[in-house]
């Protein structure tokens, strides 16, 4: 039996070693080369032209015979809506119709002939008016003389179509060889599978890709050189826009941690001045967020009253009343005798009687008037420590009012001018606002100066106590391309890229070296060269495509 097993795997070996040499192509010898592997692919298959000018940026595709046109404009990527678009095809002049923001449609009848096409768009936007030309190729069908290979398995397997069929051939025929040394019922079984692997090498390729073939869609894609190809509706969805660099000179800039401060002159605290018990004005404190006026009334302090106090104020309110009466009655007693007293004499009693009838008023308010507590500015109140019955120590804060309108931004520097000339914050959410120098501390505060900046631009949702980042001018000059922050994305080894829009569909990652210029832009140094078209809004985006 093993004698048998041995006879038959020589014969399989044979056929297997044989049928590459019978199939398989001309293998280059040294010295020789029979061309490099083409580049691979674009899994796009609908028919496509593209065409660019100054202006217009234009791709025309051929799907289930419709012609549809997507136009942008070139210098930012942005749809070019409410256009005039006439093509001249090889059925004539047509125009085509709208079908969306920046798309725009027509019938192509000459998509049943394969071949190149020339094709010919007259576009018409407000006073531009621009002539682009476009060839659109038109592939043939696949045809079954080919290849015999079947297509698919190929493709499973990894394998040249060639390499296969030489293999499936071998195995064929060390299957025949080893039927003539068995029996005839295995002979029977090995004939019925041969004849099997003879009709799979007959198959067309075009019947094995045909069922096997995926619709025609348009799929954005990453190609082995490291570029993007992204179709024009992607690129809408996605919101794709672009700008064309140029170089120029730039300020120096330096990056400073900062804070958001309330503005000196626009906000305030409210004290008590005494101790007591906190209570309400009428409709209730204020809550958080309401906007006050100055001398508006928030809150009222009732000073508190021990009972040796409440004691020793009725003692002094028992001896103010006699004195009260006794002077009252003197004051009367001389004023019914004008003529037998002097007119001096009169006036003191008034006067004493006066001041008496003061101090008794005094005493009775200062047991029951509490302190009145009233915004020193106009404003908003961000802080509110107000509870009814609270028992307040004197100089306790209960509000603090800062108007939202005006703020500052304190940053801590090395150098007293920076910012001088101009600066800009940057928020962590990624929001910007233009600050103007204010000053310039003399003392150090964590061994560095402080910088004060006003914010000069809308202070939107800004508030007191809100880090950002300031970038300062300070130091020599720079040349370079100032791009958006947007612009700019990580790559995979961390090294800062951008997208070149090299063509409509096709984006290429651009290395770069970057410094920071301002809030919202950075300097590129290297890496790009001016009049590019970089991407600046869905660069991130793009950076995802696989």
């Amino acid at each position: 039996m093993g004698r048998h097993f041995l006879r038959k795997a020589v014969f399989g070996l044979c056929g297997l070693l044989a049928g590459p040499a019978l199939f398989g192509p001309a293998v280059a010898h040294e010295g020789h080369d029979h061309g490099a592997p083409p580049p691979p692919p674009v899994t796009t298959l609908a028919p496509r032209a593209e065409a660019a000018s100054a202006d217009f940026e234009l791709v025309a595709v051929l799907r289930d015979g419709t012609l549809t046109i997507h136009l942008d404009r070139f210098s930012d990527n942005a749809p070019v809506e409410g256009a005039t678009i006439e093509v001249d095809t090889p059925e004539g002049s047509r125009t085509a119709k709208s079908a969306g923001p920046g798309a725009y449609v027509l019938p192509g009848p000459f998509a049943d002939r394969p071949g190149a096409h020339d094709l010919a768009f007259t576009v018409t936007a407000g006073d531009a008016v621009d002539v682009l030309a476009a060839t659109l190729t038109i592939p043939a069908a696949p045809t079954s003389s080919e290849t015999q290979a079947p297509a698919m398995l190929a493709q499973l397997g990894g394998l040249r179509t060639d390499l296969l069929a030489g293999i499936l051939a071998g195995l064929l025929i060390g299957f025949l060889a080893g039927a003539l040394v068995m029996s005839r019922r295995r002979a029977g079984a090995l004939l019925v599978l041969g004849s099997l692997g003879v009709a799979l090498i007959g198959v067309p390729q075009g019947a094995w890709a045909a069922g096997m073939q995926p619709p025609a869609r348009d799929a954005a894609q990453r190609l082995p050189d490291g570029s993007v190809i992204v179709p024009k509706p992607t690129q809408r969805i996605l919101g794709v826009r672009t700008l064309v660099t140029a170089a120029g000179t730039f300020a120096g800039t330096v990056e400073l941690p900062g804070r958001v401060v309330p503005d000196a002159n626009a906000s305030g605290l409210v004290q008590t001045a005494v101790g007591g018990r906190l209570a309400p004005p009428e409709g209730g404190f204020k809550p958080l967020g309401t906007k006050v006026a100055a001398g508006e009334l928030l809150a009222y302090v009732h000073p508190p009253i021990g009972a040796s106090d409440l004691k020793d104020l009725e003692q002094q309110g028992y001896e103010l009343d006699q004195q009260i009466a006794i002077v009252k009655r003197r004051y009367e007693r001389l004023s019914a005798i004008p003529n037998a007293v002097t007119r001096r004499e009169v006036e003191e009693a008034e006067i004493e009687l006066k001041g008496l009838q003061t101090r008794r008023a005094r005493l009775e308010r200062v047991q029951r008037e509490p302190e009145a507590l009233r915004a020193p500015v106009s404003g908003v109140i961000a802080a509110a420590d107000a509870v009814a019955g609270q028992m307040a120590d004197p100089n306790t804060v209960v509000f603090r009012i800062v108007d939202p309108g005006r703020l500052w931004v304190e940053a801590l520097g090395f150098s007293p001018d920076a910012g001088l000339s101009g600066a800009t914050g940057r928020l962590p959410d990624g929001r910007t606002v233009a600050l103007a120098f204010v000053g310039a501390g003399i003392s150090d505060r964590a061994q560095a100066l402080p910088l004060l900046f006003s914010v000069a631009s809308n202070t939107g949702e800004l508030r007191p106590g809100q880090f950002l980042t300031v970038f300062a001018e300070a130091g020599a000059p720079r040349t370079g391309i100032a791009i958006p922050r947007s612009a700019v994305v990580r790559g995979a080894n961390g090294q800062p890229i951008v997208y070149e829009h090299v063509s409509a569909e096709r984006f290429m990652p651009r290395e770069v070296k970057t410094a920071p210029l301002d809030a919202s832009r950075v300097l590129v140094l290297a890496g790009l060269a001016p009049g590019r078209r970089i991407v600046t809004d869905g660069a991130e985006l793009l950076d995802q495509i696989r």
